[in-house]
């Protein structure tokens, strides 16, 4: 017996090696904070109260999309837990809900917050507490600086990026045109200021207008740039102010070439307002499908996410762009969760979302993919110019990349 005894340790050992040997995935799963065998868990901060409100659709869409993805079965067998809060798109009330999440809840990632100044707010403390900080749902340039801010990415183009594209198409057909730059006096504002700027490079005159995100409206701010012989309005506002804008603009006979950013270009939470009679003619760019487009009536992709939406998120408004955006963002997730297999650490989350490489996406305009590098973090750079007839965009030209000096 005692010589039984002995040996019985080395047989489990035995017996353990060889079970690690028949399924070596037992011993390569790792964990940090937020995942564990059955769930994961994603942080999410957006506006669900407050002027900023309307994107609050696009974490409406998330949580449904997690939903789905839970009913088939998870990621590898786990799923996602979706924790969404409200910051009324107030920076402090970001941070306040930042450290309840990675603090409290304890959870993997913050994923696709909203807003520059709200996630400029919480940068420092995602990078210095080494919590991803992914997807974020802003195009500032400041989200693609992975030797400062390893644990921040963007997603969506970048702001200056858009504006170059914006610069190229202007200088091409509109090269005697005088540009009247009406941006938000932020970050957001400054940065599609400098793309455009950038891609114009002294060949066309501009005359600079900011304003202030807290202004009531922007009445003051267009009859100055009408005064000062304006032909072509390059407008970087959110929806509010550009439903404002083309109600004024018909109201003061005033008829410029008009280039929008894509941060409201939605139908149904912009042009509808605002009235699609007084929108036509209309520039701006897209990088993913407009539901409300009938070019897309019988694209494969969009009756996906129409299943999708029929069956996760009936009450969604299946006109807004917000929910598309939502919906293509949320698989990007879910990629790079599948990608790190079983080691859900928050450093190979990172190395995962910084290895997409031609990632192609049902409600991403044909042409345009996902790709990230460790030294690059800018998964869409891509776009394609539309104008608004009717009451739809209609896409016309080639795909176009905002490179640095295009023009």
């Amino acid at each position: 017996m005692g010589c039984d005894r002995r040996s019985l340790p080395a047989a489990m050992v035995l017996g353990l090696g060889l079970t690690l040997a028949a399924d070596p995935t037992l011993a390569q799963r790792r964990y940090d904070p937020g995942a564990n065998d059955t769930e994961i868990k994603i942080g999410h901060i957006v506006p669900y109260s407050g002027l900023a409100s309307p994107y609050s659709v696009i974490g409406k869409t998330e949580a449904a999309y997690f939903a789905k993805i839970n009913a088939e079965g998870g990621v590898h067998g786990r799923k996602i837990r979706f924790l969404s809060y409200d910051d009324g798109y107030n920076p402090a009330k970001t941070m306040e809900q930042a450290r309840r999440l990675v603090e409290s809840d304890e959870v993997l990632l913050i994923f696709n917050s909203l807003g520059t100044p709200t996630n400029t707010a919480i940068q420092k403390y995602m990078n210095g507490n080494k919590v991803p900080q992914l997807f974020i749902a802003s195009g500032a340039s400041k989200w693609n600086d992975p030797k400062r801010f390893p644990w921040t990415m963007g997603w969506q183009p970048s702001y200056q990026s858009e504006a170059r594209i914006y610069a190229r198409y202007l200088l091409e057909h509109h090269p005697e045109g005088k540009i009247g730059a009406l941006y938000q006096n932020d970050d957001y504002g400054k940065d599609y200021l400098k793309g455009l700027k950038d891609g114009i490079a002294g060949r066309m005159p501009i005359v600079e207008v900011p304003y202030e995100a807290t202004a009531t409206t922007l009445d003051s701010e267009l009859v100055a740039l009408k005064a000062a012989g304006v032909d072509i309005l390059f407008d970087v506002a959110g929806p509010k102010f550009v439903i404002q804008t083309i109600r004024k603009l018909v109201e003061l006979d005033w008829r410029p070439v008009h280039v929008l950013n894509n941060v409201s270009i939605a139908i149904g939470a912009v042009f509808k307002p605002a009235g699609p009679e007084n929108a036509q003619g209309i520039l701006s760019t897209n990088y993913l499908k407009d539901p409300a487009d009938p070019t897309w009536n019988n694209d494969p992709g969009r009756e996906r996410w129409l299943a999708f939406m029929a069956r996760y998120y009936p009450e969604g408004d299946r006109t807004n762009v917000f929910t598309v955006y939502g919906y293509s963002v949320a698989q990007t997730l879910v990629q790079v969760l599948r990608q790190c297999g079983d080691d859900l650490t928050r450093e190979n989350v990172m190395r995962q979302a910084a290895s997409l490489h031609g990632l192609e996406l049902p409600m991403v305009l044909p042409g345009i993919t996902i790709n990230t590098r460790a030294d690059h973090y800018a998964p869409i750079e891509q776009m394609q110019m539309m104008r608004f007839a009717g009451e739809s965009w209609a896409l016309f030209g080639p795909i176009l990349k905002g490179d640095a000096g295009g023009g």
